[in-house]
C-alpha cells in the first residue's frame, strides 16, 4: 500500500501541503480539454473512457465533458481517483447536478496504487475484470516533494517507475498515464514547471520522451493561474508506439513570462494571451504585462536534459555566444553549496560577546545571504545579521578532521551545554562522526582562499568575491579555482556573472524562474555559464576593471564603471550591448 502521511519532520505541514491537493481553475480547465480534444479522434462507436487520475473537485472532468459533442454523452464512461473522500463526493454532486445519466465511477482510492496492482495483474479495484485503457486522460496530480512525501515512500516509487533521486508525486503519476492511455489515446497534463528545468526531474523528462508522442508544451511561468506558489506547465500528448525517444524538435514549446516591457495589444487573461504571435508582449486587465514566446522544445539532444524553448532567434543568439566562449565556470573548480550544520541555533549566532562564557575560540565569520552585493560582499547593516559560526573543524594532510575540543575549553564548555540537542542528530552518529560536528562543512583549508560566492535565487544575478577568509553558510554556493594559475579566471567570472549579458543568457539557455522574474541560480546552470578567451586583450581589460570595481565597491565611481564593464562583456561574446534598466 502506497503510504502518503509526510514523516515527522514535516508532520506539522498542511493537509494540503501533504496530500499536495491544488484545485484547478475553470480557466486552465478548460485551456487544457480544449488542447486535448483538438487533438482527439472521436471513435466512431463503443464506449469513451475518461479518466482524471486525481479527480480534486471535478472542474477538469467537468470542462472535458462539457467540450464534447453532446452526441457522445451516452457513450462517455467517466473514471475518477481521489485519496480525499469529501474531493469525491464534492466531485460527485457536481458532475451529477450537470449531467445525471453519465456512468460515473469515481473512485475513493490511490492512482498510483491501482496502476501498480496492473502492472502485476492484480487490481483490487477491478478485480477479476479485464483491463480496458482509456482514450482521455486529463490530469492536475498532486504537488507532494520528497521531504513530505517521505524518502522511504519516494523510493518504493522511484524504483517502480524507473525513477531516482529526489522525486516528487506528479513524477510517477505522469508515467502512470503512460500505463493506462490507449493508443490512440491523449492526455493532457499540469504540472509544476520545476521537471523540465531541474536536476531532480532528469528521469521523468527521459522517461517522457519515451512513453509519450508530446503533441504540445505549454509554460505558464509566473501567470499567477493557482493561489499557491505553484509554476504551472500543460503538456498534452498520445501514448508512444515505439518506445523510442525521438527527436524533440518537432514538438511545439511556448512559454508565457511576465515583464516590464511596454505591451503591444491586450488581451483578457494570460491564458488568451498565448494566441499572440511570438515575441509580443499583452497586456492583461489586471495590468500586468506578459511576453508570449512560441517555438519548438530544445533539450540539448540528450534524453535527460533541460527542456527549453528554442526560436531561430534564440538558437542564432546562442550560436553567436558559442562560437565565442572558450569554456565555462566548470573549468574553474566545483561549484558547492554552503555549509549545513542542521543545528543553526546553536552554531550559527550574532551574540556569541553577550554569552557568560566568552567568546569560542572556534569562532569564523560567516557568509549568508544578508551579506549579498554584487562584486563585493557587505556588512549587514543590522547587528542580528551579523553572524559567526561555531566552526568545529581543521585542514590536514589528508583532509579534514574534527578538531580535539580540550584544545578550545570555552567551546568544549558551550558545546557541551548544548550536547542533548547534537546528540539527537542520529544520522550524524551513525555515520561515524562526532556529535558536535557540523553536518556538511566543506573544505577548511579552502576559506581563507579568494572565492567566489553567490546567491540561489535573484531577480538580477548577485555575485561577489570574498578574500575576507568568510565561511559560506548553505543558502548560498562558492567557487575557487582550483589551478593557482589561473586565478584571474575567477575575477574574469565575477564579470560575467554580474552583467546583463548572463541575465540574458540564462533565459535563453535555462529560463528557470519563480515569481516576479526571480531566477535559480544553482550548480547545474552557473556551471554552463561561458566564459571568454582569457588570453586575449578584451579579456585582460576586463578582469583589470573589475578588480576597479571590487576594490572601489560601494562607490559612485564604482556604478559609473559598470556600464562600461557591462558593454565590455557583451561585445566580447560578440553581441551588440543593450543597456537595460536594473
Amino acid at each position: 500500500m502506497l503510504n502518503t502521511a509526510p514523516t515527522a519532520r514535516y508532520a506539522s505541514v498542511s493537509k494540503q501541503k501533504s496530500d499536495g491537493a491544488t484545485y484547478t481553475p475553470k480557466i486552465l480547465a478548460e485551456f487544457v480539454a480544449k488542447q486535448m480534444l483538438d487533438a482527439f479522434e472521436i471513435p466512431n462507436k463503443g464506449p469513451i473512457r475518461i479518466l482524471d487520475p486525481a479527480c480534486g473537485d471535478g472542474a477538469l472532468l467537468e470542462a472535458l465533458i462539457s467540450k464534447l459533442p453532446p452526441s457522445t454523452r451516452k457513450r462517455l464512461v467517466i473514471v475518477g481517483f481521489d485519496t480525499d473522500p469529501a474531493a469525491i463526493a464534492l466531485a460527485t454532486r457536481r458532475l451529477r447536478d450537470i449531467y445525471s445519466d453519465l456512468d460515473l465511477q469515481l473512485n475513493e482510492g490511490n492512482f498510483l496504487e491501482y496502476v501498480l496492482n496492473l502492472k502485476v495483474e492484480v487490481d483490487l479495484l477491478t478485480a477479476n475484470k479485464v483491463f480496458e485503457p482509456f482514450h482521455l486522460v486529463i490530469a492536475n496530480p498532486p504537488y507532494v516533494r520528497t521531504q513530505v512525501l517521505g524518502a522511504e515512500h519516494a523510493q518504493k516509487l522511484g524504483i517502480s517507475f524507473n525513477l531516482s533521486g529526489r522525486v516528487d508525486l506528479y513524477y510517477p503519476f505522469i508515467l502512470g498515464i503512460s500505463e493506462v492511455l490507449d493508443e490512440r489515446g491523449v492526455s493532457g497534463v499540469i504540472t509544476s514547471n520545476r521537471f523540465m528545468t531541474t536536476k531532480s526531474g532528469q528521469d521523468v523528462r527521459r522517461e517522457m520522451l519515451i512513453r509519450f508522442d508530446l503533441l504540445g508544451i505549454w509554460d505558464l511561468g509566473d501567470t499567477k493561474l493557482f493561489d499557491a506558489a505553484v509554476l504551472p506547465s500543460v503538456f498534452v500528448a498520445k501514448r508512444s508506439r515505439n518506445n523510442l525517444s525521438t527527436a524533440v524538435d518537432t514538438i511545439k514549446f511556448s512559454t508565457i513570462y511576465a515583464t516590464k516591457e511596454k505591451p503591444s495589444s491586450k488581451s483578457e487573461n494570460a491564458l488568451e494571451a498565448l494566441n499572440e504571435a511570438s515575441n509580443n508582449i499583452a497586456e492583461t486587465p489586471d495590468g500586468r504585462y506578459f511576453r508570449v514566446q512560441h517555438g519548438t522544445l530544445s533539450n540539448g539532444d540528450i534524453p535527460e536534459g533541460v527542456w527549453r524553448i528554442s526560436t531561430n532567434e534564440s538558437e542564432q543568439w546562442l550560436a553567436t555566444v558559442a562560437a565565442n566562449t572558450w569554456d565555462t565556470f566548470r573549468r574553474i573548480g566545483r561549484i558547492r553549496v554552503g555549509v549545513k550544520s542542521t543545528a543553526d541555533k546553536i552554531f550559527l549566532r550574532s551574540d556569541w560577546d553577550e554569552l557568560p562564557g566568552g567568546r569560542p575560540e572556534l569562532l569564523k565569520p560567516l557568509i549568508t545571504k544578508r551579506c549579498s552585493r554584487r562584486f563585493r560582499g557587505v556588512v549587514p547593516d543590522n547587528l542580528k545579521h551579523r553572524k559567526e559560526i561555531l566552526y568545529p573543524h581543521k585542514a590536514t594532510k589528508t583532509g579534514r578532521s574534527a578538531v580535539d575540543l580540550s584544545l578550545y575549553p570555552i567551546s568544549a564548555k558551550y558545546l557541551e551545554e548544548h550536547r542533548e540537542a547534537l546528540e539527537s542528530r542520529k544520522y550524524l552518529i551513525d555515520s561515524g562522526r562526532n556529535w558536535y560536528e557540523l553536518w556538511v562543512p566543506q573544505d577548511p583549508a579552502a576559506w581563507q582562499l579568494p572565492k567566489l560566492v553567490f546567491r540561489d535565487i535573484s531577480v538580477q544575478p548577485v555575485f561577489w568575491i570574498d578574500t575576507d577568509g568568510g565561511v559560506v553558510n548553505g543558502e548560498c554556493y562558492w567557487l575557487q579555482c582550483m589551478n593557482n594559475s589561473e586565478q584571474n579566471l575567477l575575477w574574469l567570472a565575477l564579470a560575467v556573472a554580474n552583467s546583463t549579458f548572463i541575465e540574458a543568457f540564462y533565459d535563453h539557455r535555462f529560463n528557470n524562474k519563480l515569481y516576479a522574474g526571480r531566477r535559480r541560480f544553482i550548480t547545474q546552470y552557473v556551471e554552463l555559464f561561458p566564459l571568454p578567451n582569457p588570453n586575449t586583450a578584451e579579456a585582460e581589460a576586463i578582469v583589470k576593471l573589475v578588480k576597479t570595481i571590487h576594490a572601489k565597491t560601494p562607490s559612485t565611481e564604482a556604478d559609473k564603471l559598470y556600464s562600461e564593464l557591462d558593454s565590455r562583456v557583451w561585445k566580447i561574446f560578440g553581441l551588440e550591448f543593450k543597456e537595460t534598466s536594473r
